[in-house]
């Protein structure tokens, strides 16, 4: 039993307080609720989620820049446009390590996955089956599937560096990556559900910088670096309180010291249930 179980009604309490869809902005989630259709939303949420990196606003402008300029179907755009276009519309974009080649090899690759896979989720699932879903890389078969789509839309850029898409089999938390999954296959009034062929209970927390810290503050880790095998661990304790979705309190332990200080009062009053 982890510390986390002292823990589970302040953290619903939490949750209900913070998974509001009033309060999404300004997380660049926001980008992908400005539309309804399903192909729309995997593709304005794979490019929110990959430039999801540095300050907010630099990211919503990046986001803004990118989406902006393909019009008011981002999917029907992306399906149609030529590799002409594309290096047209994109080839003064830069955002922090981001370069237009990355980007415009990204979009390029993301299309090739649509066009062989029917979408983004299915890619997803031939990996998770590939590898069978009682297992996987590091024993998590989401991983599987994030390694297998990947390698897929990086075939243009020849499975080199990619800022926009980072290696699994690297071993690093790949946040971005896992942030696009609670994106997509959660469903509440933050997260949108676009897939309903994964489960919630097989994420992994997008774990960065600052959710460690929480993490290691609330007891769910003791490891040293914010990796995918500290994601992972992190994300078990959290399956010990709610095991048909662990990541249901990303989005309200990810604010926290953000928003405002109330949202650091609100931990202190978590952690403070340990010391009582």
């Amino acid at each position: 039993m982890t510390l986390l179980h002292l823990y589970r009604d302040r953290l619903d309490e939490l949750y209900a307080a913070s998974n509001r869809r009033d309060l999404v902005s300004p997380d660049p989630l926001s980008f992908v609720h400005r539309y309804r259709d399903a192909g729309d939303r995997e593709v304005t949420g794979f490019i929110a989620s990959s430039l999801a990196y540095g300050r907010v606003g630099q990211i919503h402008r990046s986001v803004e820049g990118v989406i902006g300029r393909m019009g008011m179907s981002p999917y029907k755009y992306l399906m149609t446009a030529t590799d002409t276009e594309l290096e047209e519309t994109f080839g003064d974009f830069v955002h922090r390590f981001t370069t237009a080649r990355e980007l415009i090899g990204t979009l390029t690759g993301l299309r090739g996955v649509i066009d062989r896979y029917g979408s983004v989720q299915q890619c997803m699932l031939a990996g998770m089956t590939e590898a069978g879903r009682s297992g996987g890389a590091n024993g998590e078969p989401v991983i599987s599937g994030l390694c297998h789509f990947a390698r897929e839309v990086n075939r243009p850029l020849g499975g080199g560096y990619n800022s926009l898409v980072p290696c699994p089999e690297k071993g690093s938390a790949i946040k971005r990556l896992n942030l696009y999954l609670r994106w997509m296959v959660r469903k509440d009034e933050v997260d949108l559900g676009v897939w309903k062929s994964i489960s919630p209970s097989e994420l992994i927390i997008p774990l960065d910088v600052h959710l460690f810290r929480i993490s290691r503050l609330l007891g769910m880790t003791k490891r040293n670096q914010a990796n995918m095998k500290t994601a992972c661990e992190v994300t078990d304790g959290f399956r010990l309180i709610s095991p048909d979705d662990p990541v249901k309190y990303d989005f309200a332990l990810a604010s926290l010291g953000i928003r405002n200080g109330t949202d650091t009062d609100s931990l202190n009053d978590i952690l403070s249930c340990n010391r009582a």
